[in-house]
């Protein structure tokens, strides 16, 4: 069943996303979202899993919003390779700072995974990488909105 239903889903990721670098971005986001939710699963203190797992959602949020930025920008200028269509690069370079960002944020819960001890300001470094990836979809959605639509 699970094979079948993957199987979907590539078809229809292929069809929204292409083979591209708008589905790339896309899948590189999704990336970084299972690589944080694979750190919660070793975090021991319930406090800081708690604050861990409000940041989780926030950021599981995210993903869909960068879905739409990703199929918009394949609507607009159909990528199969990886050249980068000029009228989207800040859109592009958005969701790849994005992506970079949701990397570091799971880099940072984990090194709070690992700490000894109490952590003193509980979650607060990665609240601060997780509202930077905040930022950076936000941006590139204004940006995909500023581009004109026909390219």
């Amino acid at each position: 069943m699970g094979f079948f239903r993957t199987a979907r889903q590539g078809k229809r990721d292929d069809a929204e996303l292409g083979k591209g670098l708008w589905r790339r971005a896309n899948d590189r986001f999704t990336r970084g979202l299972d690589r944080y939710h694979q750190v919660l699963d070793g975090v021991d203190d319930d406090a800081l899993y708690a604050e861990l797992v409000e940041i989780a959602n926030e950021l599981f949020e995210l993903a869909a919003r960068v879905r739409a930025i990703c199929v918009e920008a394949q609507r607009r200028s159909p990528s199969d390779g990886l050249d980068i269509p000029g009228a989207l690069a800040g859109v592009h370079r958005s969701l790849s700072t994005a992506g970079n960002s949701l990397a570091t944020t799971a880099e940072a819960a984990a090194m709070l995974r690992l700490a000894v001890g109490p952590v003193p300001a509980g979650a607060e470094s990665v609240r601060r990488r997780a509202e930077a990836v905040q930022e950076h979809v936000r941006d590139a959605e204004r940006r995909l909105n500023e581009a004109p639509a026909g390219n």
